[in-house]
């Protein structure tokens, strides 16, 4: 018998979240983002949930080859763009959208050998619009674009930039309407598209959604906004689930767990359930995140350890051996869990691990 902890993919859920997305943006066109193995949730199911979008983004090269030989036919965007020469050819070959965003690919596009220049590659230039992570800074776009423009292999020139803060719309150091100036003013003036918005810009900001969208976590039914997933009507696409594997009667001034971080004030029941941070629940939860037991809502208690975690039984007196438990996804919102952990949901998605079995609804 397989150990119980079982992660579900609702395939519907992913194509009901890719409708909200373009709901949000019904003048854009829509870049599902399937970076990370499609956030967790796998690049196959990532093709058949958004089969409807109008494009997949990922950073992976070999990401992008796999979405070619499963069949995807429409535009792939590499997110990072290529890495090296190999990674150029990679573009090439499979016939990929690349961003650009310093000078060291450029300089690379403009040493392609004649040879391979017969290639029509569609190139987003990245604008530094206040992130500071990638991208051109404003003042060098103009002149970044016409050293791409001069290329004959490079066919479409759009424009990219990525928002530190669409989730705060105030926000004190970087507003996004900052950013969106700062793009705007660099590029108004040069042909291409544009696309600025992430998911939080998606689902808050209409009026940054320009020619294309990229849609994120939202698509996954998380969001990095303050309010619920389910507030913008977004579903879970991932539940994790097991059972209890073993239940501890324990006195009054009993510790659970490594560190006995966790001590009873009063004689209570433990449960312990079959997931751990080798599964990818996160080894940091504290005392009282929330988790379900046969549909009741419970806390997390003691230190989460490799294979094990350790709940409260006191509002399931019923609990047994086998009782379904839910770690997060259908019942328990992934972002409430992640907050409760100090993290945000993108990295509890991501950090599921190969040993964790998956099943499939929806499709």
């Amino acid at each position: 018998m397989p150990r119980p902890l079982v992660a579900t993919i609702d395939i519907a859920a992913l194509r009901h979240n890719l409708a909200v997305a373009r709901k949000c943006a019904p003048a854009s066109r829509i870049l599902a983002v399937v970076k990370a193995n499609a956030y967790g949730h796998g690049l196959t199911r990532a093709l058949r949930g958004f089969a409807d979008a109008d494009g997949l983004g990922l950073i992976e090269p070999e990401g992008a080859i796999e979405l070619r030989q499963f069949g995807w036919t429409k535009r792939i965007v590499l997110l990072e763009g290529f890495f090296d020469e190999a990674d150029l050819q990679t573009v090439i070959d499979f016939e990929l959208d690349t961003v650009v965003h310093s000078l060291a690919q450029l300089d690379l596009l403009e040493k392609l050998q004649p040879g391979r220049q017969d290639a029509q590659i569609d190139v987003h230039l990245k604008v530094n619009s206040g992130m500071n992570r990638l991208g051109f800074m404003p003042a060098e776009c103009s002149a970044i674009w016409k050293r791409l423009r001069a290329l004959p292999f490079v066919r479409d020139i759009g424009f990219v930039t990525h928002f530190a803060n669409a989730e705060e719309g105030d926000h004190p150091v970087l507003p996004p309407s900052e950013q969106a100036r700062r793009f705007m003013a660099a590029t108004g003036d040069l042909s291409g598209m544009r696309s600025l918005s992430n998911s939080a810009a998606d689902l808050l900001h209409p009026e940054f959604a320009v020619d294309w969208v990229r849609p994120g976590v939202m698509l996954y039914g998380a969001t990095p906004a303050e309010r619920t997933a389910a507030s913008f009507d977004l579903r879970p696409a991932m539940t994790l689930q097991t059972e209890v594997i073993g239940i501890q009667q324990i006195a009054a001034g009993d510790a659970v767990g490594y560190g006995s971080r966790f001590v009873a004030e009063r004689p209570m029941a433990i449960g312990v359930v079959a997931c751990g941070y080798a599964d990818g629940y996160p080894r940091h939860a504290p005392d009282g995140t929330p988790i379900l037991v046969d549909g009741i809502r419970t806390r997390v208690v003691g230190r989460v350890s490799m294979d094990m975690i350790t709940v409260d039984l006191t509002p399931i007196p019923y609990a047994r051996i086998g009782s379904k438990v839910t770690l997060w996804g259908e019942g328990l919102p992934i972002d409430e869990v992640a907050n409760a952990a100090g993290t945000v949901g993108y990295e509890l998605m991501c950090a599921i691990m190969p040993r964790v079995r998956v099943v499939e609804i929806g499709d």
